[in-house]
């Protein structure tokens, strides 16, 4: 095995054994890169036991290898649509040292068209491509003006457009911009495109190739040697154990499965003697989530440290947030114990702005208000011995405050301009003074200041180059700096006066009061921000009330201050020495002084921590003494190994979607000895790229993993998310029938109608026959006539939410991107303002719905084939995930004949359904009818709208047959206002309705009417410029003639005379039987229904025979079952109820 790279070696270590594996990825070729086959055959599958740790890490090598490589040829691929940057400069750097360390510096060209949300800002870790063009294509990386070149970001500055890379060809950059300059002045163009981000794999990588001398692989060893057969509790600590555990906090609300599985995992916790694993099985809807958060609750109250990761950045916010709602109201003081709890990792990802409860234990947030708490210029410190100095003696400095007046009136602008050269290297002393004040002024509140933190966070995101300059023309010009206490001085003078040197001076009151505000709102801030943000065995709950009393006798101070009175008897109260003119308020207001500044006095100069002079030593220092810690398995991998608060259990949320691989980061940090795994193995696993490394069950879990040896599971019974009609089916079909329904979701409040039907019950199964696949350019799977059946549903649930104003959250899952794109595209944001009102609609893949719950869930399974073939949507973990994610509606889209055939789940589904009496048709709505109908016109898709599962023809008495023309323009038409009206004139025809006489006669005289002599040509109007053309005509079926109509096209009247001449000659070559049979009529009340014979009857051509034909014909060829026909058929026998009309070709030319 290589020996080099950990994540607990020394800092070259580290670099060595990352760059490995970066050094793998420079050695492919374009062509490798390209190479689908590159490493077949060499990644092997990953058994269920290994013989050695290092078996163990081993395996998970080549597949990590082959995922990378995949990643790499996936991002190649989509290189066209990739995040890009134009080149400014490219320059080496110190540490250039060929042939391996190519590091040169990059500055980005900024784009001024773009926002700074659009512009990609490069990360470390990213792997990056350069070019000398845009690419359109992946060949465009390889072109010959500057072959395959990758890089890897190593390091980006404060400002985001500067960053150091790490090439793998030298880059001649330098030389040909130079060269090119000489000769035609112009600088060539080289753009920096994003392939993939490798942070995680080269972390990943590292934990593969642990230190073997200072390493921690006591968990590694144990999840080695686990199986079936292990003792679920430590012997020992069996023996030892005198009483039940009693959980550190009020247990109500929590079930007995949830309270036994908090009590099993402190109980592990606890132990000494052995290293254990345990496993919380959590079946969706069963309060995983509020249990991880009840055990971290138990761990912080025990003053337990642990680490709590999950899969991803959105997951890790879950369960904190969960954390959180318990903690607050519980503490011993306001906020103070926020400091033992650290969340840290990408802010944007995590979304934070959405999530302000979580600010005050958020990192980034934390490094930033310390950084102002411990600053030197307004910082506690400084803070507390300003305001003892001013309360001593206010007269002392509102004379100097005079006096600096004065001195500033003897000055010329010349010297003024001067002295606004001086003193450039104390620019940002002075500008942290300033902002500091500006800052707290008038933040009265701690969630102003929160805001304030927050901002300037945001701020820091989008930092330009430009902007310390701008920052730096803040500052009044007349500000400038000696010594540091001149400095404080004059600043203060500047503070408490706001005002300019030529107006009169304050008086002594308005200074004492403005300057009085201002450090006691610098105080206030840091108070209140150093009990929430420093660990609580840094800070006493004594501490803390003595802090609060002393803010609470500054306020009275206040107020006291606030009360109109002279300067006379300001400097009376002001002064030590009691005398016999003191009246009652200027008593109050010395004793009020007096006080505050013998509580000013007692609290300490300084706190038990580092130096903060860096920012990164705010952020270890935070992160080395917290008690819990929130991150991503991968972020586990920056946490110091010599922490201050050790480090003794893991709890991984969602540990069934964590690759084994990636939880080896956290699984060998110093000092842990136990773990505890939360999750679903019957859940969607990791996704992997690669097909070789997917078959190798490189996306497999560890916690699947100790599943299959057999290791037992603490199973959370009872689910509280979906009604007994949802979690019916995927109980029984997943979990053996285990979960119980809890009583919340049994109660009739928790079953809601949000649509009028039964269709739009609590659970169904909505047959979509018409559908038909396709494929986007990324050969993703879509179904848009389940797309148009989506967006009606959607709505009808708006068009209902409007009338009753009852808070809906809908959310459409489709197993296919293609599809979760095309449903987007279509709602097109329509319901976005609606959120607010309480409509919200989320449209996402089953896999970006894992953990997610609505309260309509409308599933779109896409696939439509006589095959049944059904491809990964045959998988049990993806139908599980997509069928548990509803809490009072499931409606689920599907072709029943593909599932059927399918074999799998979905025909267990299918089946069950029907059972159940949820199953319907979705033509019995009219109007998801009239969508699909719409859909298929607008597709093109004639052959499925004349098919006989058209709801189009779901009623039709006739069959339609469309012919060649009317089908291209149809296809030339974009209004959809139109496409409706033509589907609802073609519905009318085929279900028998046909113009009056009147109505023919109207449009005659309008001189709309074709000539012709068969009589069989029929023009019906679509709107004032088009005309319908259709006729009767008879086809062969089986052993019978029978009436069917065919649309022949549609035209502007203009057109109509040319097209009617053609057709008549095509009606003239008909038999005279043919015609015959073409005109004859059978009515039903007032719609006309289509006719057969025999064929041997139409044989005959005697006319009087044709009579005897007719009245024997059967009643009309119908789109229903075959029961329909025959009932009709036998009336026509028994009670000769029809009436046959034989016209001839003069009656019926005009009609």
């Amino acid at each position: 095995m290589d020996k080099s790279g950990s994540g607990c070696g020394s800092k070259k270590e580290n670099t060595d054994k990352g760059r490995s594996l970066i050094d793998l990825v420079f050695s492919w070729s374009f062509g490798d890169a390209l190479n689908e086959s590159l490493y077949k055959g060499q990644v092997k599958k990953i058994p269920e036991t290994f013989k050695s740790s290092s078996e163990y890490l081993h395996s998970f090598v080549a597949p990590l290898i082959e995922e990378t490589h995949a990643d790499l040829l996936s991002g190649m691929k989509r290189v066209s649509q990739a995040p890009s940057r134009q080149l400014d400069s490219v320059t080496r750097d110190k540490r250039y040292k060929p042939p391996k360390d190519l590091i040169y510096k990059i500055v980005l060209k900024r784009d001024s068209k773009k926002s700074d949300l659009a512009t990609y800002q490069p990360q470390s870790g990213d792997l990056v491509t350069l070019t000398d063009v845009r690419p359109k294509c992946t060949s465009d990386l390889n072109r010959s003006k500057m072959s395959y070149l990758l890089a890897y970001v190593q390091g980006v500055k404060e400002d985001p457009d500067e960053l150091f890379i790490r090439s793998s060809k030298p880059i001649m950059i330098e030389e040909d911009m130079q060269r090119k300059e000489n000769i035609s002045q112009q600088k060539p163009t080289f753009f920096f495109v994003f392939l993939i981000n490798m942070t995680t794999n080269i972390r990943i990588w590292k934990a593969l190739h642990p230190d073997p001398k200072g390493g921690n692989l006591n968990m590694i060893n144990k999840v080695v040697q686990m199986n079936g057969a292990d003792e679920e509790d430590c012997p020992m600590c069996l023996s030892e154990k005198k009483s039940g555990t009693v959980l550190p906090f009020n247990s109500k609300g929590l079930n007995d499965s949830q309270e036994a599985a908090i009590i099993s995992c402190i109980n592990t916790q606890a132990c000494h003697h052995q290293n254990t694993v345990k496993l919380v099985w959590g079946p969706p809807g069963t309060g995983k989530t509020r249990t991880v958060g009840s055990l971290l609750f138990a761990l912080l109250r025990m003053k337990c440290g642990a680490i709590t990761c999950a899969p991803t950045n959105i997951a890790v916010v879950e369960v904190a947030s969960r954390l959180m709602s318990l903690v607050k109201g519980t503490l011993k003081y306001d906020t103070y114990g926020f400091g033992d709890i650290v969340l840290f990792g990408n802010g944007k990802r995590m979304k934070i702005d959405d999530h302000e409860d979580l600010l005050d234990v958020f990192l980034d947030y934390r490094v930033e208000i310390l950084d102002k708490c411990f600053s030197p210029y307004c910082g506690w410190r400084t803070s507390l011995v300003s305001m003892i100095d001013f309360l001593e003696d206010p007269e002392r400095q509102y004379s100097q405050y005079l006096a600096n007046r004065e001195l500033e009136n003897q000055k010329t602008e010349e010297e003024n301009c001067d002295e606004n050269l001086k003193g450039k290297d104390s620019t940002n002393h002075k500008l942290e003074g300033k902002n500091c004040d500006v800052n707290l002024k008038n933040k009265k509140s701690k969630n102003s200041w929160r805001k304030v933190i927050n901002e300037t966070l945001k701020q820091k995101e989008t930092k330009k180059k430009h902007v310390a300059s701008k920052t730096e023309n803040r500052l009044k010009p007349d500000e400038k700096q000696g010594t540091h206490g001149a400095f404080l001085e004059k600043k203060n003078a500047q503070e408490a006066g706001a005002e300019t040197c030529k107006e009169d001076p304050i008086t002594l009151q308005e200074f004492i009061k403005k300057r009085f505000c201002v450090f006691y709102e610098r105080l206030k801030f840091c108070v209140v921000n150093l009990y929430t943000h420093l660990p609580t065995h840094l800070v006493s709950l004594e501490l803390v009330k003595t802090m609060m009393i002393a803010l609470d006798l500054l306020g009275s101070l206040e107020t006291l201050l606030n009360r109109p009175k002279s300067d006379k008897g300001l400097k009376i109260a002001l002064n030590d020495t009691e005398t016999e003119s003191e009246i009652g308020h200027f008593a109050k207001l010395r004793v009020a002084r007096k006080h505050c500044l013998q509580r000013l006095k007692s609290l300490p100069l300084s706190f038990p921590v580092p130096e903060f002079s860096e920012k990164i030593i705010i952020k270890n220092f935070c992160l080395d003494n917290a008690c819990l810690l929130f991150c991503t398995a991968s972020s586990s991998f920056k946490l110091n190994p010599k922490r201050t608060v050790p480090l003794e259990l893991l709890v991984i949320d969602e540990a069934a979607q964590l690759r084994e691989c990636e939880s080896t980061i956290p699984f060998q940090l110093p000092g842990l000895r136990h773990a505890v795994l939360i999750g679903d193995e019957h859940q969607l696993p990791a996704m992997t790229q690669s097909k070789s490394s997917g078959q190798a069950e490189f996306a497999r879990s560890l916690f699947e993993r100790l599943v299959l040896l057999g290791q037992k599971k603490q199973l959370l019974n009872v689910q509280y998310r979906m009604h007994p009609a949802i979690s019916s089916f995927p109980n029984k079909e997943f979990y053996d029938g285990k979960i119980l329904d809890a009583p919340n979701v049994k109660d009739r409040s928790h079953e809601k109608h949000f649509l009028h039907g039964s269709m739009y019950g609590t659970y169904s199964f909505i047959n979509v026959t018409c559908g038909k696949e396709q494929f986007d350019h990324l050969h993703s799977r879509k179904n848009m006539v389940e797309v148009a059946v989506v967006c009606k549903l959607v709505a009808n649930l708006f068009k209902e939410f409007t009338g009753t104003r009852q808070r809906v959250c809908i959310g459409v899952i489709s197993p296919y991107k293609a599809q979760v794109h095309a449903i987007q595209e279509k709602l097109e944001n329509k319901y976005s303002e609606c959120a607010d009102s309480g409509f919200t609609v989320s449209v996402r893949s089953v896999d970006g719905f894992q953990g997610g719950e609505e309260d309509v869930i409308i599933i779109s399974t896409v696939r439509c084939n006589i095959n049944g073939s059904i491809g990964f949507l045959s998988n049990h973990q993806r139908a599980n995930v997509a069928l548990t994610r509803a809490r009072h509606c499931l409606w689920i889209l599907g072709n029943e004949a593909t599932f059927i055939k399918s074999g799998s789940v979905w025909k267990k589904l299918v089946t069950d359904a029907r059972r159940r009496g949820c199953f319907y048709d979705a033509d019995e709505d009219k109007h998801l009818a009239q969508a699909i109908t719409t859909a298929l016109f607008e597709l093109k898709q004639f052959d499925s709208l004349m098919s006989m599962d058209s709801p189009l023809f779901k009623e039709a008495k006739w069959r339609v047959c469309l012919s060649n023309d009317f089908k291209k323009s149809v296809a030339s038409i974009k209004n959809p206002e139109l496409l409706k009206q033509i589907l609802n004139l073609l519905e009318k025809l085929s279900s028998g309705w046909r113009q009056t006489p009147e109505q023919k006669n109207h449009r005659k005289n309008k001189q709309i009417a074709v000539g012709g002599s068969s009589g069989l040509l029929e023009v019906y109007p679509v709107n004032g410029s088009l005309n319908l053309l259709w006729s009767v005509d008879v086809i062969k079926e089986n052993s019978h003639f029978i009436q069917i109509l065919t649309v022949w096209d549609m035209l502007p009247s203009l057109d109509l005379p040319k097209v009617a001449k053609n057709l008549e000659a095509l009606f003239g070559k008909y038999t005279v039987n043919k015609m015959i049979h073409c005109k004859c009529k059978c009515l039903e009340g007032n719609l006309v229904v289509p006719m057969r014979w025999p064929m041997k009857d139409c044989l005959m051509q005697s006319v009087g025979r044709e009579d005897d034909i007719m009245s024997r014909s059967f009643a009309s060829l119908s789109l229903a079952n075959k029961s329909s026909a025959s009932h009709a058929d036998s009336k026509v026998r028994s009670r000769g109820k029809w009436r046959l009309k034989q016209l001839d070709c003069s009656q019926n030319r005009d009609q």
